[in-house]
């Protein structure tokens, strides 16, 4: 199997001191990646900046505009944890068009399945500004680009970021046909994402979120993919799956309380490459979105890339599993198979 990887050093000039989300995510990443060889194996797709066009499919014109301004003129604050550097608006473009290349690449057939590792990440952008580090929502241009510019009919969203993916859920709230699934830390930040959010009008029952309570591990992770997603993906018969990556919910993360470890997040990708496999001819992209422990993100992404790949080599992980007890939620995910009639 071919497994396409969008990479441009460029967005390391997206960076701002002692910010969680700086360069050195994808320094540490790039350098594990390198040493450990599986960047022979893999198709490299140029990241080009994506088409204003593509960006203004999911984010107000306005916006758009005010951070080129804001970048032109040095920098700022779009809210008080999202910088802009004069560098951001090209990484913002590079970030949000490195994924566009892996979706198409992707969709006419030249590799099955694919990883977009750019920065800034995101998920928490809404249409009309950035928000929680991110600038543009990144994994919903790309599933307005595959309807738009290959035809595709029906996308499913499936994002493991430990925080809420509020930017992405907002922009296809109202729309049956994109499905926005989240599992995520809750209460938490950015404070939504809860149990009955299911979307609105046409949209409704499309936006299906898992809220988990602190300490959720490995295993509550894999029966909200295997109780929830599973048939909530074949009720809804996608054309596309991509991943907003976030591996914050790992239990060495700095930013949250969950419980995953490295091999957990294995398991989920090969969870969903069973999904895309079954559904949509293996067709799963996925896009990095947090990960704040730089020991750790760098064998999330070994890990992730190796099972697209199906690489013999495994998880590498070590790591190790989370300490203590994991949180039971079969109680939470029985009440979200009622509410979404599963």
């Amino acid at each position: 199997m071919t497994t396409a990887l969008a990479y441009d050093p460029f967005n390391l000039q997206h960076t701002f001191p002692r910010h969680p989300e700086h360069s050195g995510r994808l320094e540490g990443t790039w350098k594990l990646l390198e040493a450990d060889g599986i960047l022979d194996s893999l198709l490299r797709v140029e990241s080009k900046p994506a088409p204003i066009d593509a960006i203004t499919a999911v984010h107000m014109p306005f916006y758009v505009e005010q951070l080129e301004a804001m970048a032109a003129q040095g920098g700022g604050k779009v809210d008080p944890d999202t910088y802009v550097v004069a560098a951001s608006w090209q990484a913002a473009l590079l970030a949000a068009g490195g994924l566009l290349s892996v979706t198409d690449a992707v969709l006419t057939g030249e590799t099955q399945n694919g990883f977009a590792l750019v920065r800034p990440p995101g998920h928490h952008a809404r249409p009309h500004t950035g928000m929680g580090f991110c600038l543009f929502g990144n994994v919903a241009i790309a599933a307005r680009h595959a309807q738009k510019s290959h035809g595709v009919k029906r996308v499913l969203i499936v994002d493991f970021d430990v925080h809420h993916g509020n930017g992405t859920q907002e922009m296809f709230w109202d729309d049956p046909s994109v499905l926005v699934f989240n599992t995520h830390q809750f209460p938490y930040y950015p404070g939504s994402g809860a149990l009955d959010e299911t979307g609105a009008g046409l949209g409704e029952g499309y936006t299906v979120n898992i809220p988990l309570p602190p300490g959720v591990g490995d295993g509550g992770y894999l029966a909200a993919f295997r109780q929830v997603l599973a048939p909530v993906a074949r009720r809804f018969q996608p054309d596309l799956i991509l991943l907003s990556a976030g591996y914050d919910a790992h239990w060495m993360d700095p930013l949250a309380n969950e419980q995953l470890s490295v091999a957990g997040y294995g398991v989920l990708v090969e969870e969903l490459m069973g999904l895309a496999d079954e559904l949509c001819g293996g067709r799963l992209v996925a896009t990095l979105e947090g990960g704040y422990n730089l020991d750790v993100l760098p064998h999330c992404v070994l890990t992730t890339l190796r099972a697209l790949h199906r690489d013999p080599a495994g998880v590498s992980d070590p790591f190790g599993p989370a300490p203590g007890s994991e949180t039971d939620i079969s109680a939470l995910l029985a009440a979200i198979k009622r509410l979404h009639r599963l």
